[in-house]
């Protein structure tokens, strides 16, 4: 469950847009375009107003909040406004697609699309970000620019991992896929992570995120034996199902010594094994444990943001 909006981002306060009283501060703040139950504006016409100040220009990035209300329509509309904008801003560098969250819709009922013309139409662009894996499309990316790519879903088709692992993005430093459970969507497994670890694939990475998995286990020994480990300073699979079986991997792999942090939090290791982690030598995330539930006989764990 995903409970607080974005109140920061690329470095830069993220505030809302308020329709009535404009933007007071375009060159150092974000602004979240959204709409509520309640609006009287739709999310375009709110755009087209944050479009219309002459400071537009000057925007370093752009966050779009719930922009259907009640689960209507998907993204493109506002893809589309966004890529016929791209002159008016020419100072934008990051793009934050459906700061969604729970209160106003799950994260399984965000209706996405074709983000393939939108990072087109920004070749420019260092920082994206999108939630919601419902329709979601990636495309074929190619950046020099590109420092983070963050793609957060309850369940990840398999296309998505197949757009990542054909990309060529040489500056990605920062890769975090929420790969979400297949009750909400997921189609990908661990062979189709595999080829985005493949050594020389990323050569800036630095942050590597396989996050919210249910098949932390499996995802946890294909990591273990990863060469490209070695240049990250944190690996991140948090917010999974990781239990015993895929952390003893983790915990005798050769490639972790040269981490900052390993981000291990909301996981299912028992009280045996989760300590062990604490004579690695680096900095260990193990909070959240959680408890598996059995019930007619079977164990059950579950991500942390599914629905």
């Amino acid at each position: 469950m995903i409970t607080d909006n974005a109140s920061k981002w690329m470095g830069l306060p993220v505030k809302v847009y308020d329709y009535e009283k404009g933007a007071t501060d375009y060159a150092t703040t974000l602004y979240r375009i959204a709409v509520d139950y309640d609006s009287d504006h739709t999310v375009l016409e709110a755009l087209e107003k944050f479009l219309a100040h002459p400071d537009a220009g000057k925007a370093p990035g752009i966050v779009i909040g719930l922009y259907a209300p009640e689960s209507e329509g998907d993204s493109a509309e506002v893809v589309r406004a966004l890529v016929a904008a791209k002159d008016k801003l020419a100072g934008v560098r990051g793009i934050f697609m459906n700061d969604i969250i729970s209160e106003e819709q799950e994260i399984s009922w965000i209706e996405n699309s074709d983000m393939e013309p939108l990072l087109n139409a920004y070749p420019k662009l260092e920082h994206f970000r999108v939630r919601g894996g419902n329709g979601l499309a990636l495309g074929k990316l190619k950046s020099a620019h590109l420092k983070s790519l963050v793609v957060e879903t309850g369940g990840m088709d398999k296309k998505i991992l197949q757009s990542i692992a054909t990309a060529e993005l040489p500056k990605l430093e920062h890769l975090e896929l929420w790969l979400g459970t297949s009750e909400y969507g997921l189609t990908a497994g661990v062979a189709d992570v595999e080829p985005i670890l493949k050594p020389g694939k990323f050569p800036a990475l630095k942050y590597l995120g396989l996050r919210n998995c249910e098949f932390a286990d499996a995802l946890a020994k294909l990591v273990a034996k990863s060469p490209v480990v070695e240049q990250l300073d944190v690996l991140d699979l948090s917010l999974g199902t990781l239990g015993d079986e895929g952390a003893k991997e983790l915990f005798v792999s050769e490639h972790l010594e040269g981490l900052k942090l390993l981000d291990l939090h909301h996981h299912y290791m028992s009280d045996a094994v989760a300590p062990q982690f604490r004579g690695l030598g680096i900095e260990v995330n193990l909070d959240d444990s959680q408890k598996e539930d059995v019930w007619d006989g079977e164990a059950h764990r579950y991500v942390a943001v599914g629905e």
